[in-house]
C-alpha cells in the first residue's frame, strides 16, 4: 500500500510515509524520538511502509552522535540510538518528508521560516500527537539532570505510541 500526509490526513499515493524528527542540535530530543519511533515501526512490522529520521535547527553538532546521556537512558529502554549522527535540517526535507516533527515552539518556528510555501502543514510539533501533554513542548534535557532525560523519553514514548496509530490508520 502506499500513503503520504496531505492537508494533514494519510492518502494512498506514495510508496512509504516519512517521518522526521527536529530539535535544535539533534543530540538529545529528536534522535531519542527517531529511536523510539523506528522500534515502534519495526515492532509493528511496518518498518518497510516508514521512513525515520532526525534533524536539528542548528548545525552545532553535525555528524556528531547523539548526547551520551540519551542513548544511556534510550537504552535502558530498549532504543538504540548508537547508529544516528546529528545533521541539520534543509529545504529539501520539506518535499522529502510527509511529516516535520518538532519538539518544541522555538524549533516549530524555526521550521516555519524555512518551510517552502505549500510545505507549512508538514509541519507539527511531536507533542500534537500526544494523550498526556499536547499542548506543551519536549523539553530540552542538555543542561538538566537525569531526571530530564527521562521526562524527555517518558513524553517521546506516549506521543510516539499516538503517531504509530495515526500513520498505521493510513497505510
Amino acid at each position: 500500500m502506499k500513503a503520504s500526509l496531505i492537508n494533514g490526513k494519510l492518502l494512498k499515493n506514495k510508496e512509504k510515509l516519512s517521518v522526521l524528527f527536529i530539535c535544535l542540535g539533534n543530540i538529545c530530543r529528536s534522535p531519542t524520538a527517531d529511536g523510539v519511533f523506528r522500534k515502534l515501526v519495526a515492532d509493528a512490522r511496518i518498518d518497510h511502509k516508514v521512513v525515520v529520521d532526525s534533524a536539528g535547527t542548528a548545525a552545532w553538532h553535525i555528524g556528531k552522535s547523539p548526547d551520551s546521556r540519551s542513548q544511556s537512558f534510550a537504552l535502558r529502554r530498549g532504543y538504540d540510538l548508537s547508529g544516528l549522527r546529528a545533521r541539520q535540517v534543509n529545504e529539501v526535507d520539506f518535499d522529502t518528508f510527509d511529516l516535520l516533527l518538532a519538539m518544541d515552539s522555538e524549533n516549530y518556528s524555526n521550521l516555519m521560516q524555512l518551510c517552502p510555501k505549500g510545505s507549512e502543514h508538514k509541519v507539527k510539533k511531536l507533542l500534537s500527537f500526544s494523550s498526556i501533554a499536547p499542548d506543551e513542548d519536549v523539553p530540552d534535557p542538555y543542561y538538566g539532570g537525569d531526571k530530564g532525560f527521562e521526562q524527555v523519553l517518558d513524553l517521546v514514548e506516549d506521543a510516539c505510541d499516538q503517531l504509530l496509530k495515526y500513520v498505521k490508520s493510513g497505510l
